[in-house]
């Protein structure tokens, strides 16, 4: 089918997604309770939306569309109090994290739902692999050429983001020495990794979609597991690196850190995106994936190496002006503070196992994160 028509949204407006975990109360491992809940929270309103994931120990909300961070975190507390309320009645409890400790891939379900089980059929074991849990950051944008400009020059950021967001560090049992080894799960998948170059929608869609489609490869922009694409039929761009933080606190904060940076990419503010960025992406995306804030990140234009934690110190500076007129300041300077003192979500859970040597206590970590 050809590919639909970009609508333009309100520039800068924001929503999010969140994948998370269901946990049993008892064991603490992964439990098989998505069914249950979506029935329990489907019998009275929701304060959001709340769909199925591909395995039935996980389950995917997302907020409404706003433009200012008090109201989407007051969105996001609202959607936690709920499915706790809902999840306790079943003696289940709710996490975020990019990965479980040490559950058993081989032990997931796929969730009873066409597109589920058709994933699982083209995919195999790695449909059950992929029972991790990342963040979505959507962000309205004027028009298309204006999304793939502005996507293109994220590419700079995107280790920010990861290394922001990293709470993925132990996985199968064991610490992987990955901050965020979520995204190795991504990796596997043949149309994961980065959006091809193009600047202009109509060059995107006639010239890289409509082959594709061809190919019979793809059908829709939901088969493409790219770290940003554009979303033309919400008019967004969607932001697909991070893990699923442990706070919903910590969910807005990243939203809003790209929010102002995409608002200062549209003032004209960063330099065009050219397709050498491009050469340091991967080498940058490891360095956030493997050691977080600590990792190196090479400057695609001038090749000066700096630490994420200083760069993103630097961007969080430069940004202010923006989370001004966003409304967005406390949140910012709430990064700058835990980049600076605190460490990411990785650091905390890696403390925890540091001073228990018990997965379990892991886990009990997260689900007091969410639920703080």
């Amino acid at each position: 089918m050809p590919l639909e028509t970009f609508h333009a949204s309100g520039a800068l407006s924001m929503g999010i997604e969140l994948e998370l975990q269901l946990v049993g109360q008892h064991d603490r491992d992964l439990a098989s309770a998505a069914t249950d809940l979506l029935e329990l929270t489907r019998r009275k309103p929701f304060p959001g939306d709340i769909k199925p994931e591909m395995t039935d120990s996980m389950i995917e909300v997302a907020t409404d569309i706003h433009v200012r961070h008090d109201a989407l975190l007051s969105q996001l507390e609202a959607m936690r109090d709920t499915l706790l309320d809902s999840a306790g009645k079943l003696n289940v409890s709710l996490c975020g994290g990019g990965t479980h400790p040490f559950q058993h891939w081989y032990e997931r379900r796929i969730f009873s739902a066409p597109r589920f089980q058709q994933l699982s059929g083209l995919y195999g074991y790695l449909a059950k692999q992929f029972t991790v849990f990342g963040q979505h950051v959507h962000i309205g944008m004027p028009d298309a050429d204006s999304a793939l400009r502005v996507l293109h020059t994220l590419g700079r950021y995107v280790p920010h983001f990861i290394a922001l967001s990293a709470s993925s560090p132990f996985s199968q049992g064991s610490d992987t020495l990955f901050d965020s080894a979520r995204l190795n799960s991504v990796f596997a998948f043949p149309l994961s990794g980065r959006a091809p170059f193009a600047l202009e929608w109509h060059h995107f869609e006639h010239d890289y979609f409509a082959n594709m489609e061809a190919t019979g490869i793809v059908r829709s922009m939901k088969d493409f597991y790219w770290d940003i694409r554009p979303k033309p039929e919400y008019g967004t761009i969607e932001l697909r690196v991070c893990d699923t933080p442990l706070t919903v606190g910590r969910a807005a904060e990243i939203a809003v850190y790209l929010q102002a940076l995409c608002s200062s990419i549209l003032a004209g503010e960063e330099a065009g995106p050219v397709e050498d960025d491009y050469l340091v992406y991967t080498y940058n995306r490891f360095q956030a994936c493997r050691f977080g804030l600590d990792g190196l990140l090479v400057h695609p234009r001038t090749h000066d190496t700096v630490t994420l934690r200083d760069d993103i110190d630097a961007t969080l500076a430069r940004l202010e002006p923006h989370a001004r007129l966003l409304g967005s300041t406390q949140a910012l300077d709430s990064l700058r503070h835990m980049i600076s003192a605190d460490g990411n979500d990785a650091c905390r859970l890696r403390t925890v196992h540091a001073r228990t040597h018990n997965l379990l206590a892991v886990v009990d970590e997260a689900v007091a994160a969410f639920a703080q």
